[in-house]
């Protein structure tokens, strides 16, 4: 969609598939960043497909887990820095990428890494089911154990401009250095760990120094997490945020020549009140259970499993009772409007729920019994609001 913003504008009811926003695929997606940066740097195989980016010779992705789009501008006194850099956002257009769907942390770095929508690379939510075992796999945390390779066979970016003789490195926090997750989506050249932020900031541009051609990725997680625990608009989240933004200052004072920095993050979030009218309890809701084998994805990104026989009945209960605040589609409707990307491998296919929820308005669908951590966020993402969707791509060049 060439306008992100106008998709919202209008809410149909009851609520159709195809009025939900579906990301900018092939066009200004996270999956299509590093392709662009890694095709100006003349990586085979590679196209730049976000046609706003100008390329340089080193090339850095700073991801701010969390910082969505619409956070950032609605803290515009907290975060001075980034504020200054809106205008150069998307390319000097001062617009936002989306992030996919669902905008969750383990789906969006694979995005990232592998230049991949998710229907392709295969992370296609927070939990889903191996199709394999029938068992919900967590593609954060990379539980139960699945060979990674199997799960997510592609190469990364990094890989793959590695191979081409470009300098590729990734500087993040030493815990994520041997996850099954950075294997899939982030590996390629170097692993560098740091522990704190300015030294990441420090190595970083360190890094990009250190070739002719640089493809660096910097990340930081904190941000993210003061929102999961205390809200997007808490003081310890702020404080987070006006961290972060000298930390994006300390490393655009440190590019090296020919350098172009871009700040962006996985996904945004919205914070959903304790209530039972915002927080629908699926463990103790009859007609929602009724023919659910399995429930998958996280609150606000649903993938359902149905017993076999079942998945009709459960997509209509499921209309009816959320049809008003969910988008609600069979697994078929939420490929076809390309929810998950314009083509989905066959492996990935019975990882997507035979019925799929992304909520639309301020609601979560909780399960206080099978996820009580889950359950007990404040801040929460996964959907195709804005507040969600939306990511910057802050630029800096030197």
């Amino acid at each position: 969609m060439a306008q992100p913003n106008t998709a919202w504008d209008h809410h149909p009811e009851p609520l159709t598939v195809t009025s939900a926003p579906a990301p900018e695929y092939g066009s200004g997606s996270l999956a299509d960043l590093l392709p662009t940066l890694a095709a100006g740097l003349g990586v085979p195989g590679m196209t730049a497909t976000i046609s706003e980016l100008t390329p340089a010779d080193r090339n850095c992705v700073f991801l701010i887990d969390g910082l969505g789009w619409e956070q950032l501008r609605a803290h515009p006194e907290d975060a001075p820095f980034m504020t200054s850099l809106l205008a150069t956002s998307r390319g000097g257009t001062g617009r936002p990428l989306t992030a996919g769907y669902p905008a969750t942390t383990a789906t969006s770095l694979a995005s990232v890494g592998t230049g991949l929508p998710p229907g392709v690379h295969g992370l296609p939510g927070y939990t889903v089911r191996n199709p394999d075992t029938g068992e919900l796999m967590n593609q954060l945390r990379w539980q139960p154990w699945t060979a990674p390779g199997a799960w997510q066979p592609y190469p990364t970016v990094f890989q793959l401009a590695h191979k081409a003789g470009v300098h590729a490195a990734q500087v993040s926090s030493p815990t994520f250095e041997n996850t099954p997750l950075t294997r899939v989506a982030l590996s390629g050249g170097t692993f560098l760990g740091r522990l704190t932020g300015e030294d990441r900031m420090d190595l970083a541009a360190e890094q990009l120094a250190a070739g002719d051609r640089s493809l660096v990725y910097t990340y930081f997680a904190e941000v993210d997490g003061a929102g999961h625990r205390f809200g997007v608009d808490s003081d310890t989240w702020r404080g987070q945020l006006m961290y972060v933004d000298r930390l994006v200052q300390r490393l655009a004072e440190q590019l090296p020549p020919r350098s172009a920095l871009y700040v962006t993050a996985d996904h945004g979030m919205i914070d959903v009140p304790f209530d039972e009218e915002h927080r629908i309890d699926f463990d103790e809701d009859w007609e929602l259970s009724a023919g659910v084998a399995l429930l998958g994805g996280e609150g606000r990104a649903r993938h359902v499993y149905a017993v076999p026989g079942a998945a009709n009945d459960v997509l209509t209960c499921w209309r009816e009772v959320l049809g008003e605040q969910f988008w609600v589609a069979s697994r078929d409707e939420a490929i076809a409007a390309g929810w998950f990307g314009p083509k989905i491998d066959e492996r990935v296919y019975g990882r997507i729920g035979d019925v799929v929820a992304a909520a639309r308005d301020d609601v979560l669908l909780i399960a206080s019994e099978r996820e009580p951590k889950e359950s007990a966020m404040v801040g929460n993402h996964g959907s195709m609001t804005p507040a969600e969707q939306l990511v910057p791509l802050l630029e800096v060049r030197s």
